[in-house]
């Protein structure tokens, strides 16, 4: 784990004064752009379920899988909505590794720190023609393609593959001045439905509270508690429920299914080893659908 002798400076906009869902997660998977406020939340979420590192992981790994599997059916257009910090290799990193030169790849996020270094990620080891980094709000999918459209990285008129990847079980609350208090969830994951070019894929992973391994279930009624007090409100739906965001879509096997167990022949040989004694013990499903 790195050492945290002095805080990386923090980007204009960057909310100190609450842990981050974006920089928690960092600190989850070894990173080192997160402040205090974050590892301190951390660490209490890990001292009651120290799962969370390695569940966090398998999260992240799928997203890695997603990419060289897709990249095998021909795609070579990537959105990243809510791409996070680039811990344990972003998508174009990935995308370079099968495919050097091929793939276009947009990030975006609302977070200002995963913005950040996300552009100096680019700057460092992207290609400004094929990869962007934009900041923007999920909950405003039009605003948000016409973004992505301005770019000129992605051809929306073309199949791509839009990832997104642990952002739905995060709530997404109206705006402000709206009298409503539903989370935006499923409306803004149609939208996106509708948005995608014909032939399109949509990668969706969710956590669940449903059929999880025994006593999880209790783990994760504190560990939403912790989040809607500190941090960012979350929400656990049920499988039926996380299939429900892939509207029609057909689902690509294995369907909607563990993390752990999604095409596990796309992991790297020296992918991670997790201790999951059962599948569900990763908590989080995941699966992708494609565009009729």
């Amino acid at each position: 784990m790195a050492a945290f002798d002095e805080e990386p400076f923090p980007p204009p906009g960057v909310d100190l004064e609450h842990p981050s869902v974006a920089r928690v997660y960092d600190y989850y998977l070894g990173g080192t752009t997160n402040w205090a406020i974050d590892r301190q939340f951390g660490d209490r979420v890990l001292e009651a379920f120290p799962m969370l590192r390695p569940i966090a992981i398998a999260n992240r790994m799928f997203l890695h899988k997603v990419v060289r599997h897709l990249i095998g059916l021909g795609v070579r257009q990537f959105i990243d909505i809510g791409s996070g910090v680039p811990t344990m290799g972003h998508a174009h990193e990935v995308a370079e590794e099968i495919a050097p030169g091929e793939v276009s790849v947009v990030y975006i996020d609302y977070e200002p720190v995963a913005v950040a270094h996300s552009r100096s990620l680019l700057k460092e080891n992207g290609d400004p023609k094929r990869h962007h980094v934009i900041h923007a709000d999920l909950r405003d999918p039009d605003g948000l393609w016409a973004k992505v459209r301005e770019t000129g990285v992605i051809d929306l008129d073309q199949p791509v593959a839009l990832l997104l990847i642990a952002v739905f079980h995060v709530q997404q609350p109206p705006a402000e001045n709206s009298a409503s208090t539903d989370d935006l969830g499923p409306a803004v994951a149609a939208r996106y439905r509708e948005l995608l070019p014909p032939d399109s894929y949509l990668a969706i992973s969710h956590i669940t509270d449903e059929d999880v391994a025994p006593g999880y279930d209790e783990k994760l009624v504190k560990l939403k508690q912790m989040y809607d007090k500190s941090s960012s409100p979350v929400i656990w739906r049920s499988r039926d429920e996380i299939e429900k965001l892939f509207g029609d879509f057909a689902l690509i096997e294995p369907g909607v299914t563990w993390t752990t167990l999604w095409h596990p022949e796309a992991s790297r040989e020296n992918s991670q080893r997790l201790d999951f004694k059962s599948p569900n013990e990763s908590v989080i499903l995941a699966g992708v659908g494609k565009k009729p």
